[in-house]
């Protein structure tokens, strides 16, 4: 996996753009020797930040700063690297960045520091991704399970249970490549309990993957009804603002509204969507199109009810003329709003095959056990999220399930050795994929070009 970038330097600036008051600008590769030398006077002694005036290849001066030099291999991509610190004008960092082109470098593609750092062994693929959600992250919650990810959390559980899949592997293929020896493996519960044990690891990874992916992409939740049933008012009570134009008239809400919150440090983008109705009005038509789009997207509905309108038993029979799929019986949560008019009290049952919250979104009642039950939606009362994920991974640990499932098949039904220790390899190289231990070129290609210029 090592490859070493002994001929190209690469510079970029590793701040955001825009005016702030410092800008670092990065280099990285075999030139930096030369470049500290001819713009700072002087190569700086190694990881002391130094304090020199900075010059183009004319001696013009571009900015006084701090320098700062990692000697390879102890630095962030294994390689030399300096930092310029200057003053976060652009005009001044692109001035810099020229200035080091004139003296050999490139321009870094987006994530090539990071790149470089994983071909160099610097990090793992898992690390690398965990730079850009660290970066990306939107709540302290996702910034510390992305720091987490960082650190190797995610990694070691990762390596831990491909521990576990090799030694069984050389176990079953020892046994394969020698029969003479007369190892009944197949009938060894020895490995019957080997492949429970590894089960049971990748089961519990796989639940803390879940809530990792949950942590960096949220969950999208899609308010739907009747008109007039509520959804406008509930949108602007769980955004805390008036985000959505609330009145009497039916059919006010013609568009897609969206907003962004946070549980607890998970995020959730809300969509308010037009009155699901029949309509002659063109452009309630087209509202309700989109409605209809996004209730088939949606990963979970809060389908409100006008408690002083309608009745309870007629919404199924109602929600089965609407164009789900068959299991949008899991993304419904049915809310029976404005309880203050009618005879219902503020509570949560089960009912249809549905969760029924009564509350009034007006008056307050019951809007505390809709508060609990977006957290259990979320599944936040689950602790076991210890770092960051990405649907890149979850993909990954569902083939090695698939291949951990085939291998049981081979050992208990099949008595098949042979399929067993393919299979073995299979969940093995799958499980590979999340650390870049055994990823194509073309998926890296893929997940460094998401990242940011610089980093």
């Amino acid at each position: 996996m090592i490859r070493l970038y002994n001929e190209d330097t690469i510079v970029a600036p590793a701040t955001a753009q825009g005016r702030a008051g410092i800008g670092v600008v990065r280099v990285s590769g075999p030139l930096c020797a030369t470049i500290a030398k001819t713009i700072a006077g002087a190569l700086p002694q190694e990881r002391l930040a130094t304090y020199r005036p900075f010059y183009d290849s004319d001696h013009n001066l571009i900015d006084k700063g701090l320098i700062i030099y990692f000697k390879a291999p102890h630095s962030f991509t294994g390689e030399a690297v300096l930092e310029f610190h200057l003053h976060g004008s652009p005009v001044l960092l692109d001035l810099m960045v020229q200035a080091i082109l004139q003296q050999g470098a490139r321009l870094a593609r987006p994530g090539e520091f990071s790149e470089r750092a994983f071909y160099n062994q610097k990090i793992d693929l898992a690390q690398a991704e965990a730079i850009a959600d660290l970066i990306a992250a939107g709540s302290a919650t996702a910034a510390r399970s992305a720091l987490k990810s960082l650190e190797g959390e995610f990694s070691r559980l990762i390596n831990a249970l491909v521990d576990k899949v090799v030694h069984l592997r050389m176990y079953v293929e020892a046994a394969l490549d020698f029969p003479d020896e007369e190892i009944d493996f197949i009938g060894d519960k020895q490995v019957a309990d080997k492949l429970a044990t590894i089960d049971a690891a990748l089961q519990t990874i796989l639940r803390q993957a879940e809530k990792g992916v949950l942590l960096q992409e949220g969950i999208t939740i899609v308010l739907a009804g009747k008109p007039n049933a509520g959804k406008s008012s509930l949108l602007n009570y769980l955004s805390g603002k008036d985000s959505a134009i609330v009145t009497p008239i039916p059919g006010t809400t013609r568009d897609i509204l969206q907003e962004y919150i946070q549980i607890e440090g998970v995020p959730l983008h809300l969509i308010d969507t037009a009155g699901l109705r029949n309509s002659d009005d063109v452009v309630e038509q087209e509202g309700i199109r989109r409605a209809l789009f996004a209730l088939d997207k949606a990963q979970h509905i809060l389908w409100l009810i006008d408690g002083e309108q309608e009745k309870l038993d007629n919404v199924e029979t109602y929600l089965k003329t609407i164009p789900l799929d068959k299991n949008y019986h899991d993304r419904v949560t049915l809310v029976y709003n404005k309880i203050d008019l009618s005879t219902q009290t503020a509570r949560s049952s089960q009912e249809a095959g549905h969760t029924v919250l009564y509350l009034s979104i007006k008056t307050g009642q019951g809007l505390d056990l809709l508060q609990q039950h977006l957290k259990s939606i979320l599944n936040l009362n689950d602790n076991e999220a210890n770092f960051i994920a990405r649907r890149r991974h979850l993909a990954a640990l569902a083939a090695a399930q698939d291949a951990l499932a085939k291998a049981k098949e081979a050992l208990h039904a099949r008595l098949a050795g042979e399929l067993l220790a393919e299979d073995l390899k299979v969940m093995q190289n799958s499980l590979s994929e999340i650390t870049g231990e055994f990823t194509t070129d073309d998926l890296l290609g893929k997940i460094f070009s998401e990242f940011c210029i610089g980093k």
